[in-house]
């Protein structure tokens, strides 16, 4: 597939997927998107309601790092420990790696490249509140003993791969998930949704990221 960088309206970067006809990231804003639907409404949301010292997250597509590295961020200043799963197929060339502006754009420059640098499918400390553990598979052949406190389901939308968005798939997330852990994404399409009942979570929409209306937080009650 190729991909191609490009600049979103709050000075960050995004890829595109022109085969697919999709980006990484919102055109309105990388970094805003990721802060708002996986930080502010995922682990700031849970940390506020929960107040734990320690989190374990799992996200789907772990793509440009964007939304590790925001979470990396949060996890230094509220001096919470968090250990983060991260599901990549396709990983990012060494070359696209390197023109992505994130460690510059939020001062974290060395914690990107560590975070890049990363040996796939071990754990890998990243600093002393943080611990990245990458994994070269798809959804499908990911198996893990580890249950989670938030999912960051950070898929490409339903439109470019339909086969990530069925009830089957929110089942397997469903299972992964500790009980009153939540889903966090960016898709609140009523099929979407409907899925998610299907298997079990209780769905609530929220307020979009800029250029989006709409988003979705997923609990798993029991």
């Amino acid at each position: 597939m190729k991909r191609h960088l490009q600049l979103t309206a709050d000075g960050s970067h995004t890829i595109q997927i022109d085969e697919l006809n999709v980006t990484y990231h919102s055109k309105h804003g990388a970094i805003q998107e990721s802060q708002h639907v996986f930080i502010d409404a995922g682990i700031s949301y849970l940390h506020q309601t929960k107040g734990l010292k320690e989190y374990q997250i799992l996200e789907m597509g772990f793509g440009t790092g964007l939304n590790a590295l925001l979470t990396s961020i949060f996890a230094d200043r509220m001096g919470i420990h968090v250990s983060y799963h991260s599901i990549e197929a396709f990983p990012l060339t060494a070359d696209e790696i390197s023109v992505l502006n994130y460690g510059t754009q939020l001062q974290q420059k060395s914690i990107f490249s560590q975070m890049h640098a990363a040996t796939w499918n071990t754990v890998m400390p990243i600093h002393s509140k943080f611990e990245l553990y990458k994994h070269h598979c798809k959804l499908n052949t990911f198996v893990t003993q580890e249950r989670f406190n938030i999912i960051y389901y950070d898929a490409f939308a339903p439109t470019a791969q339909p086969e990530l968005w069925t009830v089957e798939v929110f089942e397997k997330l469903y299972d992964l998930l500790k009980p009153e852990g939540i889903l966090v994404t960016y898709c609140s399409k009523g099929v979407v949704r409907r899925a998610m009942e299907a298997a079990g979570f209780r769905v609530t929409k929220l307020q979009g990221p800029p250029g989006k209306r709409e988003m979705v937080r997923a609990f798993r009650d029991h």
